[in-house]
């Protein structure tokens, strides 16, 4: 049988298979059953008249056939994905899809600014996705995204990337650490802390080792955790410092659950960016979201985090001090 004669369906299916190179997990995804999804396979095996994948032990690969069919459906997703913007452009942005994916750190403000973005254009259809920095670049390489959130826009992939935002981090501790009520820290002073870090990849992370390695400061031990939110409640148990996103702990600094360390150099600023793939023709709605961001995007970010660049760059606050108990009124 010809293959002119596939299916998109089964493409979609075979696209799932080979990105997780499982059945289990593409029918997850696809919300179907395995038997379903290993039909759909074994009907495009027939009609390619190769074997698409191989079992080695438990794993499954693609072989050189499945490979090539899996490049030829990503660029049959791409041209779809471009035809579907080309509509919206077509329909302008009183409708349409916007397609958003953010690295895990800027989900404490990017609901917010999609709120905003969507009160002022009733009508359009956002899907939010909240992923890990290699997934956003993994979703802007695959053309499943229209924009992206993130810091440091990704090397080896050619994108446009706009500054909207100032990132700063600073490093954070429980408000009964040692150091809490120091001023001036040398950051070599770090050095034999322990620090508790996100995993390898993550914006964040990077940022850290950065900072570290410029300084000459390597860290005598710490204990990778997955999350910004793990993170905290660490900090905030007293297992040891962190260096984060202030972003991702206005409501804590606030409130007094956790304090940013007086260190110099601190807190280290950068930039947050919206990325889309070079070359890709982007919808007046995303056009228009990317616009958005450029001319308020900071502004709410300070609104929705209570992190303000200038305030943070100044240095940390001192500790209220407790309020006595007040005096009992006579009966």
């Amino acid at each position: 049988m010809p293959l002119r004669h596939i299916t998109l369906r089964q493409l979609k299916v075979f696209e799932a298979v080979a990105r997780h190179l499982s059945f289990s997990r593409a029918a997850e995804e696809l919300h179907l059953t395995q038997p379903a999804v290993s039909m759909q396979v074994k009907s495009l095996e027939s009609q390619a008249g190769l074997p698409l994948f191989e079992q080695v032990g438990k794993k499954i690969h693609l072989t050189e056939a499945g490979a090539e069919v899996a490049r030829f459906a990503l660029e049959v997703h791409s041209g779809l994905k471009d035809c579907e913007d080309a509509l919206a452009a077509i329909r302008g942005i009183s409708g349409g899809r916007l397609h958003l994916a953010v690295v895990s750190t800027a989900k404490y403000f990017a609901p917010r600014l999609l709120s905003e973005f969507s009160r002022r254009h009733p009508g359009v259809t956002v899907k939010l996705s909240v992923v890990n920095r290699e997934e956003v670049i993994g979703a802007l390489q695959a053309n499943q995204v229209d924009l992206a959130i993130m810091g440091r826009p990704p090397r080896g992939l050619d994108v446009e990337a706009t500054e909207f935002a100032k990132h700063p981090h600073g490093i954070i501790a429980s408000p009964e650490h040692p150091l809490a009520r120091k001023r001036g820290l040398e950051l070599s002073r770090l050095a034999g802390e322990n620090f508790l870090l996100r995993e390898p990849g993550s914006g964040t992370r990077m940022s850290m080792e950065r900072v570290f390695a410029e300084h000459g400061v390597k860290l005598a031990s710490s204990m990778e955790l997955a999350s910004n939110e793990t993170i905290k409640q660490a900090v905030m148990a007293g297992m040891g410092l962190a260096f984060l996103s202030l972003h991702t702990v206005g409501l804590e600094l606030a409130t007094g659950r956790l304090v940013r360390l007086d260190v110099k150099g601190t807190p280290v600023t950068r930039d947050w960016h919206v990325v889309s793939r070079q070359g890709k023709r982007l919808s007046p709605l995303a056009e228009a979201f990317r616009a958005f961001l450029a001319a308020e995007g900071a502004k709410l970010i300070e609104e929705t985090t209570g992190v303000h660049v200038r305030e943070a760059a100044a240095g940390p606050r001192k500790s209220p001090k407790r309020a006595s108990a007040p005096a009992r009124n006579p009966l």
